[in-house]
């Protein structure tokens, strides 16, 4: 392994921008990762390009914010073979021999990577706004070797190291009852998982279980018992007890709109409509004194009243889609302002662990125990043709397998990786049983966050031989079949 000497590539550079001349040849695979979890991050070929979204179908999504999840109205799409973007970190790897390109802080703004493959161009940009003077310098390494030592001389060199907690296998209440959980459902999973769960394994009430996005507020009809029973009775089986929230958010319907506009991140003067989920939902100010206290008064009830021992902390981005912003001038970048964003959950948090998703990786290294690091896996493989046209942040069980195997360096390196849920169950489900097999061998084999959503007292006697297999390969990493690559390109 040896290290490269950025200024030996370097044809230009300024105080926000370095230009290097790196070369590529036809069979090498290169990466760019995505903007944030969700975003798909798979290795391409020189020739390959990342296509914008169409025109018709940008147009047609626009009420619905359909963009906003992603990087697309901020970062211009040239749609030219050869010529791709990526934020905080990229490689080009030819066979075994990895060259890595890593940013060593994105606290002064998110480093981008634009590489044309047919002019042999590598520009770095600091992402430092957009009417404020480009003034952040460029923070990058380059490293030359094996997998292993590139991405741990990356980690050494930044300085950033993986928080203590433990790899984590449970169960999820999302990808089969979705939003409509209740307490009686909870009470019924929960009853299948402790036949097979063991103490010290998670169990995570997911959406659906508040009034609205934002509010956090027990929906009492649902769970007139309230969430601390629910806490208790997950305890009373030795489990952990997690926790579904998306506190950077506060829905359409939520009483936030309403009763604290003022809450509301506004870009010129309109509150910034961050994407169409729960039937659309805005932005909040994080640095709005009174949503600072709302969060904190909410991760304090669930935390220390309730006492759930894990928060899911999902549409992080929301918290800095724009840089900040005064009124006449922007001040801090997107980037900065995200990582302060996680700073701030940190200190909310405390020692408690921290799930996060939808969030831009970079500022989330280090600062949470589990992250997401593909996009949602589907009920069916890839989703619908239209579907698929929106953004690059869809639910999509094949984007999901190659998010997961593509960006498996950074398990116990940034924090350790969630790949999302497998599946075993026969109801409620499109995968194939060939598709099911192949998408739980790859979270076992590249993930060290081990969820299901089924109903694991229903499990016959084959499902459960196929979770036992499963979960042999979760904790010794010894599946080492390819092939799967041939089947997500």
């Amino acid at each position: 392994m040896r290290q490269i000497d950025i200024d030996s590539l370097t044809r230009g550079r300024s105080e926000s921008e370095l230009v290097l001349e790196v070369g590529c040849k036809s069979t090498d695979r290169l990466f760019f990762n995505g903007y944030q979890s969700w975003t798909v991050s798979h290795e391409v070929s020189p020739t390959d390009r990342i296509s914008p979204t169409k025109p018709f179908v940008r147009l047609v999504g626009r009420p619905w914010g359909t963009s906003r999840y992603g990087d697309d109205f901020f970062i211009e799409y040239s749609g030219k073979p050869g010529c791709f973007h990526g934020f905080t970190y990229m490689y080009i790897r030819s066979g075994d021999k990895y060259t890595l390109f890593g940013s060593t802080d994105e606290t002064n703004g998110y480093t981008i990577f634009y590489y044309d493959a047919m002019m042999h161009e590598l520009r770095i940009v600091k992402d430092a706004g957009f009417t404020r003077k480009y003034d952040k310098d460029v923070h990058v390494v380059c490293f030359e070797g094996t997998e292993d030592e590139v991405f741990d001389a990356w980690f050494e060199a930044s300085g950033i190291k993986c928080r203590s907690a433990k790899p984590l296998i449970g169960y999820t209440s999302w990808y089969n009852r979705y939003d409509k959980i209740t307490d009686k459902t909870i009470t019924e999973d929960l009853e299948g998982c402790s036949r097979i769960l063991h103490p010290g394994d998670l169990f995570q009430i997911d959406d659906g279980w508040q009034t609205a996005v934002g509010d956090w507020k027990t929906n009492k009809t649902k769970f007139p018992r309230g969430m601390k029973a629910s806490v208790d009775d997950i305890h009373s089986r030795d489990f952990l007890a997690g926790l579904w929230l998306a506190p950077f958010s506060a829905a359409a319907n939520s009483t936030i709109p309403k009763q604290h506009p003022d809450w509301l991140l506004r870009i010129d003067g309109r509150p910034w409509y961050a994407g169409c989920n729960w039937g659309g939902f805005f932005s909040l100010d994080i640095d709005n004194p009174r949503v600072q206290d709302h969060l904190k008064r909410v991760f304090d009830k669930v935390l220390d009243r309730w006492g759930f021992d894990l928060v899911k902390l999902d549409f992080l981005y929301s918290a800095a889609p724009w840089p900040t912003y005064n009124g006449k001038h922007f001040g801090e970048s997107r980037g900065e302002r995200m990582c302060r964003a996680m700073d701030l959950l940190r200190k909310w948090c405390g020692d408690k662990l921290i799930l996060g998703c939808g969030v831009p990786l970079g500022p989330a290294f280090g600062k949470v125990d589990y992250c997401r690091i593909g996009c949602d896996a589907g009920l069916d493989w890839e989703n619908t043709p239209l579907m698929r046209q929106i953004n690059r942040e869809i639910v999509s069980t094949k984007n999901a397998i190659g998010d997961v195997y593509y960006r498996r360096q950074l398990d116990g390196r940034a924090f350790i990786n969630d790949p999302d849920v497998f599946f075993l169950r026969e109801d409620n489900i499109k995968l194939t049983p060939e598709e099911k097999d192949l998408h739980a061998r790859v979270c076992a084999q590249y993930g060290s966050f081990f969820l299901t959503s089924d109903n694991m007292g229903n499990y016959s006697p084959d499902q459960l031989a196929s979770y036992e297999e499963y979960l042999r390969i979760w904790k010794n990493k010894d599946w080492k079949d390819r092939s799967f690559l041939d089947v997500i390109r």
